[in-house]
């Protein structure tokens, strides 16, 4: 399963609004994809998962993903964590 770690560049976090956006990128996806802190991981498509690991800005987390495209799957929210959402 291919992870990556990535510091969190939105300036309040994983609140509702970047927390949505990343959730609904994640179910996109159509495969199981995960992200983690501290140990704790949870389905990344699910919001109530994602806003229970108290994301704030600069934490450090692990996104994975398994199946086909993970690779690319694991990039493209890689890279959408290291956006502000807060922003845009």
């Amino acid at each position: 399963m291919p992870e990556q770690n990535v510091v969190v560049a939105s300036a309040h976090g994983l609140h509702a609004r970047p927390a949505s956006l990343f959730t609904q990128a994640a179910a996109r996806a159509g495969i199981p994809v995960t992200i983690a802190k501290n140990g704790k991981s949870v389905n990344a498509a699910s919001i109530l998962g994602v806003i229970s690991l108290g994301i704030d800005h600069d934490d450090e987390v692990t996104v994975g993903a398994e199946g086909e495209s993970a690779d690319d799957v694991v990039a493209e929210l890689v890279a959408l964590l290291a956006t502000d959402m807060d922003a845009e």
